[in-house]
Order: structure tokens, then sequence, then C-alpha cells
């Protein structure tokens, strides 16, 4: 369950999303807890704390054996890596998900896609990262961070949300996004990387007559 709300430090936190999500122990989702994440604004400010969060993704990726997504290396010792985010967080819209006042998600969105993925035919909100902190795994804060995106593009007035992620190894990243509401469009390479496009529909905002 997701309850959107308004914060009262707008300035800090622009959502607080209440989570309630499923605990899992020795395989089976025994009981729920409910959390609060909180969305704000981010900016090129939260670098050290994404960089971190994807470096934490790496290790856990690859302690998984699962290396083809991006490698074995930190992603903060890539300086084309790091300039990419830096470049990312300053030119694209950034929300920052929290809970309890530590840093648990990103996501960043722009009006059009990267140049490895043809444009659409009609307006568009296009996620271009989405990771999470491995400290908070299992809170549901990618999908808050997911629905939040879908709600700016609802006050935006744009009815067609998209984005790609790795579609190699085992398919599990795809599955997530297919968990999240996101409907497989269409795969493609990069180089040897293999990606997979998804896209969302969302029903445009109601205004009260």
């Amino acid at each position: 369950m997701i309850d959107l709300r308004r914060g009262s430090g707008f300035r800090r936190a622009c959502l607080i999303v209440r989570v309630l999500a499923a605990r899992r122990v020795g395989g089976r989702n025994q009981e729920q807890e409910e959390h609060v994440v909180e969305i704000r604004r981010g900016g090129p400010d939260d670098l050290p704390a994404v960089m971190a969060m994807l470096d934490g993704a790496v290790a856990w990726l690859d302690a998984s054996g699962r290396t083809g997504q991006w490698g074995s290396e930190p992603f903060s010792a890539d300086e084309g890596r790091t300039t990419r985010i830096a470049d990312r967080l300053r030119d694209h819209e950034v929300w920052v998900a929290e809970v309890g006042g530590e840093p648990a998600g990103v996501l960043t969105h722009a009006p059009e896609p990267p140049d490895y993925v043809s444009a659409a035919d009609e307006p568009e909100l296009y996620v271009t990262l989405l990771v999470t902190s491995r400290s908070f795994t299992g809170r549901g804060v990618g999908s808050a961070l997911l629905d939040h995106a879908r709600e700016q593009a609802r006050r935006l007035g744009v009815e067609l949300v998209r984005v790609d992620c790795y579609a190699g190894g085992d398919g599990r990243l795809v599955r997530y996004y297919e968990g999240n509401g996101f409907t497989p469009v269409r795969r493609f390479e990069v180089g040897e990387w293999p990606g997979q496009l998804l896209a969302d529909r969302v029903a445009p905002a109601t205004t009260a007559g």
C-alpha cells in the first residue's frame, strides 16, 4: 500500500510515502511492516550519495556473480561514469528518496530518451536513472520513486513514461519493471550490452469542473 501525502516541509521533503511492505523470512512473506519514504528534490549536491548507491549495487551484483550489467569495478572508479552521473544530476529532474533521513534511492527523468533510444512520437517522461541503496532493500523505495515519476508525468500532462534496463543474465531487472507496471516494448544493444525498453501509460490528471 502506498499512500502519497504532502510533506510539511516542502523544500526538503516533497512527498511522504507510506509503504506497507512484506518482510521475507526464510523465503516467505511472514508479516507486513509500514515505514515512511520521504521523496525530495535532488541535484548535484547528491552526487556522493548516488555514487555510494551505485558502488553498493555493483558490489552486490559482483558478489552474486552478475557482472554483465555494470562489471565488477566500483562505479566511482570510472571517471567517465562519474561524469555522466554528475551531468545527469545537473541536467535532469532529480528525486531522492529518504528513509529515516538517510538517502535510500534516487530517480532522474528527462523529457527525451538517451541517444541510444529512438525518440517517441509524442511527449514523454523518460526515467534516465533509478538506483536504490542496498541498506534499504525490500522497503519499496524503487516502487515509490517510480510511482512518483508517474505523478510527475500527470502533473506535466504527459501520458507516456518510458525506461530502459539491462536485459541480460536471468532477466531479473526486466521482471522488476514489469512487476512495477511497465510493459516491454523492444530489445536493443549498446555494443555488446543487451538492453530492454519498457513503457507505461499514465492516465491524464482530471480537473474538477
